[in-house]
C-alpha cells in the first residue's frame, strides 16, 4: 500500500514539475491553430489577451507572495499564477515568433529570431517564478515591445523608423505604468530589485532599438508570399502571366527560374508578392545584384521601387526587370526603403536561348 502511495506521489510530483511546460506548449499550439493575419481583429484580440493575462498573473502572483489575501488564497496564487503566467508568456512569445518569422529574410533576421527563441527557452526552463521578479518583467517587456511595434503600423497604416521609435517608446511607457502597479502590490520586494529591473529593461529597450536600426529586426508587418525570376511577366485582367523555363521532371516543385537562359537584348524579370495589412501603403524596392568574382563580393546593379497597397491575403504583386546584364550569379533582393530585407531570390544568368518555356497564372 505504501509503495502504491509513493508511486502516486512521485507521479504527482513529475506532473507538477512539467505543468509549466504543458502550459507554455498550450499557448504555442493555440497560436498555431488560430493566428492567421496580423491585421485581423481576432488575431489581435488573442495577442492582447495574452498581454492582459500576463499582467494579471504577475500582479496576483506577487500579491500572493506578500500574503495580501490570507494564507490559503495566497498559497493558491503562489502555486497557480506561475502556470497562468507561463501560458500567457508562451502564447505571446510564440505569437511574436510566428508573425516575425513570416516577415523578412531568415538570412538577414536570424539574430532577432534567435533572441526570441532564447527568451522562449529561458522562460520555459526557469524554476522558481515568484523569486525571479527581474526575469518575469523582462520576459513580459520583450513580448510587450514586440507586440506594440507590430500592431502600431497595422493601426496607423504607416511604417518606418519614426513609427518604430514611437511604438517602442509607447511600450516603455506601458511597462513603466505596469511596474508601478507591481510596486504598489509589493513595495518592499520591488525596492530590493528596482535598480536591476530598471537597468535590464533599459538595456533590452536599447538592444531592440539597435537591432532595428541595424536592420536585424524583420520589416514587420510586411511578409513575403512569393518571389521568383521569369522570362516575362504580363498582367492579364487581375492576374499575372509568368513565363519561365520548363523544369526537368525531378524539379516538379519549381515555379520560376533558378538558371535563366536569355539572349542579349532581352529582359529578366523579378516578380514578388508581398503581404501588407489592409491600411498600410508603402514602397517596395527590388535590389538587383551580381556577384563580382574578381572582387569576391555582391555588387548592386540596379534598385527599383514601386508602391504597394495592403489587404490582399496572397500579397500585393509587383515586378521589375533589367535588360543590361552579364553572365554569372545574381540575386533579386526585395526590401523596404531602409534596406530591411523581406525576401530574396538567387539565380544564374546564362547567355543563350531557352529550350522550352511554360507559363503559369499568379
Amino acid at each position: 500500500m505504501e509503495e502504491k502511495t509513493s508511486f502516486f506521489k512521485e507521479l504527482k510530483r513529475h506532473a507538477r514539475a512539467h505543468l509549466m511546460t504543458v502550459a507554455f506548449l498550450g499557448g504555442f499550439v493555440i497560436d498555431n491553430l488560430t493566428l492567421n493575419r496580423v491585421d485581423q481583429l481576432f488575431d489581435n484580440l488573442i495577442l492582447l489577451w495574452y498581454i492582459v493575462l500576463a499582467m494579471f498573473s504577475i500582479v496576483l502572483l506577487y500579491a500572493g507572495v506578500a500574503d495580501h489575501f490570507g494564507e490559503r488564497t495566497s498559497a493558491w496564487l503562489r502555486t497557480w499564477m506561475p502556470v497562468v503566467m507561463q501560458y500567457a508568456f508562451g502564447g505571446l512569445l510564440s505569437g511574436m515568433l510566428i508573425f516575425y518569422g513570416r516577415s523578412g529574410s531568415l538570412f538577414e533576421s536570424w539574430p532577432f529570431l534567435i533572441l526570441i527563441l532564447g527568451v522562449i527557452y529561458g522562460n520555459e526552463t526557469i524554476k522558481s517564478r515568484h523569486t525571479h521578479l527581474v526575469y518575469n518583467l523582462t520576459i513580459f517587456f520583450v513580448g510587450l515591445f514586440a507586440y506594440v511595434v507590430l500592431v502600431i503600423p497595422v493601426l496607423t497604416g504607416k511604417m518606418g523608423a519614426v513609427v518604430f521609435a514611437l511604438s517602442g517608446l509607447l511600450a516603455l511607457i506601458i511597462m513603466s505604468i505596469f511596474f508601478k502597479m507591481v510596486e504598489y502590490v509589493v513595495p518592499h520586494f520591488v525596492q530590493i530589485h528596482k535598480r536591476n529591473v530598471i537597468f535590464i529593461i533599459g538595456l533590452v529597450y536599447l538592444v531592440l532599438n539597435g537591432l532595428y536600426f541595424a536592420n536585424v529586426i524583420p520589416p514587420i508587418p510586411l511578409s513575403m508570399k512569393h518571389v521568383g525570376i521569369y522570362h516575362n511577366v504580363v498582367k492579364v485582367n487581375e492576374s499575372y502571366k509568368l513565363t519561365y523555363e520548363k523544369p526537368v521532371w525531378w524539379e516538379w516543385y519549381r515555379k520560376s527560374d533558378s538558371t535563366i537562359h536569355v539572349d542579349a537584348g532581352n529582359s529578366v524579370y523579378c516578380f514578388a508578392s508581398v503581404f501588407a495589412p489592409s491600411r498600410l501603403n508603402t514602397k517596395i524596392y527590388h535590389r538587383w545584384e551580381y556577384y563580382d568574382v574578381s572582387k569576391k563580393e555582391w555588387v548592386q546593379h540596379a534598385r527599383m521601387a514601386y508602391d504597394i497597397a495592403g489587404g490582399r491575403g496572397e500579397g500585393y504583386r509587383g515586378y521589375t526587370s533589367i535588360g543590361n546584364f552579364r553572365e554569372g550569379e545574381w540575386r533579386c533582393v526585395v526590401e523596404t526603403e531602409r534596406g530591411q530585407v523581406i525576401g530574396q531570390e538567387s539565380f544564374s544568368i546564362v547567355l543563350g536561348t531557352p529550350d522550352v518555356l511554360v507559363s503559369r497564372i499568379e
